[in-house]
C-alpha cells in the first residue's frame, strides 16, 4: 500500500463527493487486498478452486460498487474489505457444500481450525455460524474475531476501528476464542 497520506487524501476526496477517488483508493489498496486474500486462501482446503486473485477481484468489484461507503481510515477500509472477502468465501463454501450435498469432509476441532491451522470450507462455515451466534449477544467480541482472524488486523488496528483500547480488544479476543471453542465443540458432537 502506498503512503498513508495518499490513502487519507483519497478518503477525504471520496467524502467530498469525488467518485473517481473510490476506484483510485481501491487500486491503491490492491496490494494489501491481495495479501489479505492470500492469507484467507491459505486457510482453505488444499484443492480449493477459487484463487487469491479471483477473490481480490470479486472483493474489488463489491467494494467499488458500495455507494454509501464511509470509510474512516485505512484500518476501517481493510476491515470492510476483510468482511467482504469473508462473505465471498462463505458464499463460495455454501455453494460447494450444496454441490456435495453435505460434503462428508471430517470436521476439525477448534484447535485445528481456529488456532490458525489450514482449514476447510466446512470449518469456515462452522466458524461463521458460531460467529453469528456470538454476535447476537456479544457483537463487539464477534467483530474482534472477524477483524483479527479474517482481516489480519493487529490489536492496535482493531482498537482503532472499534474505537476501544487495545486492552479491551485483547480481553474480547480471549473471551470470544473461549466461547467459540466451546460452541464448535458442542456442534461437533
Amino acid at each position: 500500500m502506498s503512503s498513508p497520506g495518499q490513502f487519507t487524501r483519497l478518503l477525504f476526496e471520496l467524502r467530498e463527493g469525488n467518485e473517481s477517488a473510490r476506484s483510485k483508493l481501491i487500486a491503491l489498496a490492491y496490494g494489501e487486498l491481495h495479501r489479505l486474500a492470500i492469507r484467507y486462501m491459505r486457510r482453505e482446503r488444499p484443492n480449493h478452486t477459487l484463487q487469491a486473485t479471483a477473490l481480490v477481484h470479486e472483493a474489488y468489484l463489491q467494494l467499488s460498487q458500495q455507494q454509501d461507503a464511509n470509510w474512516q481510515n485505512r484500518a476501517h477500509f481493510l476491515a470492510v474489505a476483510a468482511t467482504t472477502m469473508r462473505s465471498i468465501l462463505i458464499d463460495y463454501a455454501r455453494a460447494h457444500r450444496a454441490r456435495k450435498r453435505g460434503g462428508g469432509e471430517p470436521k476439525l476441532s477448534l484447535e485445528e481450525s481456529l488456532v490458525f491451522a489450514k482449514g476447510r470450507s466446512a470449518d469456515l462455515l462452522a466458524l461463521d455460524e458460531a460467529l453469528e451466534k456470538l454476535a447476537e449477544f456479544a457483537p463487539r467480541e464477534s467483530r474482534v474475531v472477524e477483524l483479527r482472524y479474517f482481516g489480519g488486523l493487529s490489536v492496535e488496528e482493531v482498537a482503532e476501528v472499534l474505537q476501544v483500547s487495545p486492552k479491551t480488544v485483547n480481553r474480547d479476543w480471549r473471551r470470544a476464542k473461549d466461547w467459540l471453542h466451546g460452541q464448535i465443540r458442542v456442534e461437533q458432537k
